[in-house]
């Protein structure tokens, strides 16, 4: 596996492997890679011939009150990972090159729409982050595919809609969340969770489980089942953020009629954030 941090060597390696008739699927991350990353590089290497990931902890989706040098910057462990994988290329760029005139003079990209509501409640500015630096590492790369995973499903239908709004021939592929046996899903934030923290966090899953069954069987009082699942999350002792039943292509707050649900939520336990959410098909259980 070649590492690369300089965009004109990144370029040169992209060139010859399009040059080749090679396709190139690509996974971007911050690092600290687990599971729930690795199964994206797994999926990228069964739709593409070579597969590029990165690692850039990126400034720009920071909000002001999250502490951006304290991220996890494990490099030495995640490119052992994802070399095991065979992972053709890791890009790491440094701040200084994605953004070389600094972030207050830098160009970015915002997606009207699925970028409101959820977590940008409390991160107003978070998604305008990901679109920008997500659109940037695009134009570097060149991907012909690129794999998100579904538990950032609000990040995953921001990325779909700016690649469909700005007419990007790449395709999205979103893959399943990965759970710890108690159904938690795998996420870095889980490292800082003591393992009593773990056991009150499965709740969570298991209230989206909850309501999803109500879904399924024809309950449609939204309103009563996110004051239940709120009220199950803060008797465990976590403090619900966020817990909406949503359209899943808009993100929008279903209307009764719906069938292709999305529940969307975020809760702390502590002081970390922890978000999940399960996709409802009605139709499909038809």
């Amino acid at each position: 596996m070649k590492t690369i941090t300089e965009i004109s060597a990144l370029r040169q390696q992209i060139k010859i492997w399009k040059q080749s008739g090679l396709t190139v699927a690509f996974v971007p991350t911050m690092g600290n890679l687990h599971q729930g990353h690795f199964s994206l590089v797994e999926k990228a290497k069964t739709v593409a011939d070579k597969v590029v990931a990165s690692i850039f902890i990126n400034p720009m989706q920071f909000s002001a009150n999250e502490d951006l040098d304290s991220y996890p910057r494990t490099l030495d462990q995640d490119q052992q990972g994802l070399k095991a994988l065979g992972t053709d290329l890791l890009f790491t760029p440094t701040p200084g090159i994605i953004y070389p005139k600094g972030l207050d003079a830098q160009s970015f990209v915002e997606v009207p729409g699925v970028s409101e509501g959820h977590c940008a409640g409390t991160r107003p500015d978070h998604f305008r982050g990901v679109s920008t630096v997500v659109c940037k590492l695009f134009n570097l790369v060149q991907p012909d595919i690129a794999c998100f995973g579904e538990k950032d499903f609000q990040q995953l239908q921001v990325i779909r809609t700016m690649v469909e709004d700005l007419s990007m021939p790449i395709e999205i592929i979103g893959v399943s969340t990965k759970r710890e046996d108690s159904g938690l899903a795998k996420s870095s934030r889980n490292g800082y969770l003591t393992a009593e923290q773990k056991d009150i966090a499965k709740v969570l899953y298991a209230s989206l489980q909850r309501t999803h069954k109500a879904l399924v069987a024809g309950d449609r009082d939204y309103t009563s089942l996110i004051k239940s699942a709120k009220n199950t999350l803060s008797e465990a002792g976590l403090k619900p953020d966020y817990f909406n039943i949503c359209n899943k292509a808009d993100l929008k707050i279903a209307a009764p009629d719906c069938n292709s649900f999305v529940i969307l939520a975020a809760a702390f336990l502590g002081s970390v954030r922890l978000i999940d959410n399960i996709q409802v098909d009605i139709n499909d259980l038809v």
